[in-house]
């Protein structure tokens, strides 16, 4: 069974089904056709625009990758700088160390050399004492000094003796010049030293500062590649959405033209007489005939549009003719209800049916003999049969006049 186009019941039918008529129904082969090309040129409209926002994602797509394979990059760039920042960090701290162990050893070294220069100028100051000494007193003094020796010994013991003096106080002055010279020297080398760590660790806050301002630029551009990926995300959830969207359209499309075609070859071969098959089995009974009768359930004298045949819940009902199925619902006194369009104006109606009992759908094409219902006895009904109408341009005619 292929599907056509949709039929639904005015309002005027859930009251009454004497003024049926489908909510859109092309009359004429000529307005299908119309209908059929604008369809078509709605879906070739859904589908460029379909295929453009699937090409435009697929770009997004590619450019989230290049986005995270970028920002992936720079976050291994980053975590490097970190990493060479911590090294430089530690660097930095022992050579900080260094330094202030320079400074504790030259402030240690210029003691030193005060001390020198100390013991130095004292020495000398004592040497300049006795040198003066001897200018004041002249070499007398010094000769009083041997002269008064008692004895030759003694003499010379004394000599020795001035001899020995003197060489110390030089070789002391000497020495303490030596020891001051040597303290100099290293006052010297730990300056040296000591300005080579400022050098060194002045370097290094540099380059810590280098890789500082490296390592913020990495991420402001993480930040901004981020940002970027996520108006990429959004931009490629809508472009999804406009995809699925006419995807779902397109199916839309497809099966409106699906039905007009349907239609189009329905009315190109519409009904064109002849006796319809039977709705039911031939071996039930008609239990009420067309035309006046006495309401079953009210009990007033009242016209009866169409053939009641007996038959137990659940029994096929077939449809009389080909055509488009344009109600299978339920209604208002007739209860579940499933009605056909022949062409040319000719439907058949069939009610009563069973909850769960209508087996077509509506814009449904079905076949002569097709099993389309079954028996029940929904709506106003006092047990299960089926309700059989034939109708002619909406109008009830006698079935009797179109069965077997």
């Amino acid at each position: 069974m292929k599907k056509v186009a949709a039929y639904t019941l005015t309002a005027a039918l859930l009251v009454s089904l004497s003024a049926l008529s489908p909510s859109s129904y092309a009359t004429t082969a000529s307005q299908i056709t119309k209908q059929i090309e604008e369809k078509n040129r709605e879906k070739a409209a859904s589908e460029q625009r379909a295929k453009e926002a699937a090409a435009e994602a697929a770009r997004v797509a590619k450019e989230q990758q290049q986005v995270t394979d970028e920002k992936a990059q720079l976050e291994a760039e980053r975590d490097k700088l970190m990493a060479e920042i911590r090294e430089l960090s530690k660097e930095k701290e022992k050579t900080e160390a260094k330094v202030d162990e320079a400074e504790k050893q030259l402030k240690l070294t210029e003691q030193e050399l005060e001390e020198a220069i100390a013991q130095v100028e004292k020495q000398d100051e004592l040497m300049q004492k006795r040198t003066r000494l001897m200018y004041s007193n002249g070499v007398v003094s010094y000769l009083e000094v041997l002269l008064s020796a008692t004895s030759f010994s003694d003499f010379l013991d004394r000599f020795d003796s001035l001899q020995i003096i003197l060489q110390s106080d030089r070789e002391m002055l000497d020495s303490f010049k030596d020891a001051q010279q040597e303290v100099e020297d290293k006052k010297l080398q730990v300056e040296t030293q000591l300005a080579e760590l400022e050098a060194m660790y002045e370097d290094l806050k540099r380059e810590e500062q280098v890789l500082i301002n490296k390592e913020a630029e990495k991420e402001e551009l993480i930040t901004k590649l981020g940002k970027k990926y996520e108006e990429l995300h959004e931009l490629h959830e809508e472009l999804s959405e406009i995809t699925e969207e006419e995807e779902r359209n397109l199916v839309k499309i497809a099966s409106e033209l699906s039905k007009l075609y349907a239609e189009k070859k329905r009315l190109a071969n519409p009904y064109s007489g002849g006796k319809l098959g039977m709705p039911i089995d031939s071996k039930y009974r008609v239990t009420s005939n067309f035309g006046m009768r006495i309401h079953p359930i009210t009990g007033k004298k009242k016209a009866h549009n169409g053939t009641d045949f007996g038959a137990p819940s659940g029994t096929p009902i077939y449809a009389a003719e080909a055509g488009i199925v344009i109600v299978a619902k339920y209604t208002s006194g007739y209860g579940n209800t499933v009605i056909i369009d022949h062409g040319n104006g000719l439907w058949t109606l069939y009610a009563h049916i069973k909850n769960n009992g209508i087996l077509v759908k509506e814009g449904e094409e079905v076949k002569r003999g097709d099993k389309i219902a079954l028996v029940g006895s929904t709506g106003n009904s006092t047990g299960p049969h089926l309700h059989f109408e034939v109708r002619k341009n909406e109008v009830p005619v006698n079935p009797s006049n179109y069965l077997k």
